[in-house]
């Protein structure tokens, strides 16, 4: 399906995986050179014509600062989940920024990107708040488990590898900088926002905002950011060029097009674990379902290729 000619407008998700891959320490050096790589696609989009928002995850650098936090408990305050968030959304986007404009610079394109910090709404009687599941931060032994509880933290024992804390993690139901991320497209700017999710905020019963302790997943959180600002594509970017049946198994085959309709049925046929591809699926279809055109599931390396209908998973109404 080749690039149209006329401007479209795309909200494209960045794994955290494409800032600090696996097996790194995930120093400064580490994610720069991973940018440079990852972010070649979102150039091919803006110079195709595409009104681009870029999101990104930021699994590893939020435990990795939570590290800090800990070392840092009896010399400085501690810092809350919203606020931790919000400083890796900036620390993060300052870093894609600087390379984007180096990559555009350098094509001949004019540099015009912003990092915008984006609140996304949760719903504060969401029933995952009272019921915490998502892992953060450093693994514990179990010998430190009542100093940590006395802190309010809820632990959980991590597939053998030692005890994390585990905070909630709600659904998205809106965006607060809406009209912002409208005015930044429409002045022909990248705009970089909703890193990690987002940071979680709800609404007092005044209207007034206020942070919530609570990571919201990156994928969920770009569908409904697409369908906010009126975006009819959606990209999720992965380690892997498809979606597969049967992962990891010698049956294991790629999907290239599915509708809805068939990614619903294999999601009931177990084929999209949660801790892998389920959020990218769920998050696909709930934006097809809103309202969306389509999505794209595939690695940075075959976007291009993609779009011209030569590799990655599409789903479709």
């Amino acid at each position: 399906m080749p690039i149209q000619a006329h401007r479209r407008r795309a909200v494209i998700a960045l794994g955290g995986n494409a800032i600090t891959r696996s097996g790194e320490e995930g120093t400064v050096e580490q994610d720069y050179a991973n940018l440079e790589r990852s972010l070649e696609c979102v150039i091919d989009l803006y110079s195709a014509g595409y009104e681009v928002v870029l999101t990104h995850g930021n699994g590893p650098q939020i435990g990795n600062q939570m590290i800090r936090v800990e070392l840092a408990r009896d010399e400085a305050p501690e810092l809350p989940l919203d606020l931790i968030g919000a400083d890796i959304q900036g620390g993060l986007g300052y870093m894609i920024e600087r390379v984007l404009r180096g990559k555009l610079r350098r094509r001949g394109l004019h540099p015009r990107v912003c990092c915008l910090l984006m609140m996304v709404e949760v719903d504060p009687n969401d029933p995952s708040l009272s019921r915490p599941t998502k892992f953060v931060g450093p693994f514990y032994t179990e010998d430190r488990l009542p100093e940590l509880e006395e802190r309010g933290w809820i632990l959980r024992e991590d597939s053998g590898r030692g005890w994390r804390r585990v905070v909630p993690s709600p659904e998205p139901i809106g965006i607060v900088e809406r009209h912002e991320v409208d005015l930044l497209l429409n002045a022909g700017s990248i705009v970089i926002t909703g890193g990690g999710g987002g940071i979680p905020v709800a609404r007092t019963s005044n209207g007034d905002l206020v942070g919530v302790e609570a990571v919201i997943d990156k994928d969920l959180s770009s569908a409904v950011i697409a369908l906010a600002i009126n975006a009819p594509e959606l990209i999720i970017l992965t380690p892997v060029q498809h979606v597969m049946l049967d992962f990891g198994k010698p049956t294991a085959r790629p999907l290239e097009r599915i509708s809805v309709e068939e990614a619903r049925q294999y999601q009931k046929e177990g084929h999209f674990p949660a801790g892998s591809m389920g959020p990218k699926v769920e998050a696909a279809c709930r934006f097809i379902e809103a309202g969306g055109a389509r999505v794209l599931i595939t690695d940075e390396a075959h976007v291009a290729d993609a779009l011209r209908g030569a590799a990655g998973t599409w789903i479709t109404i």
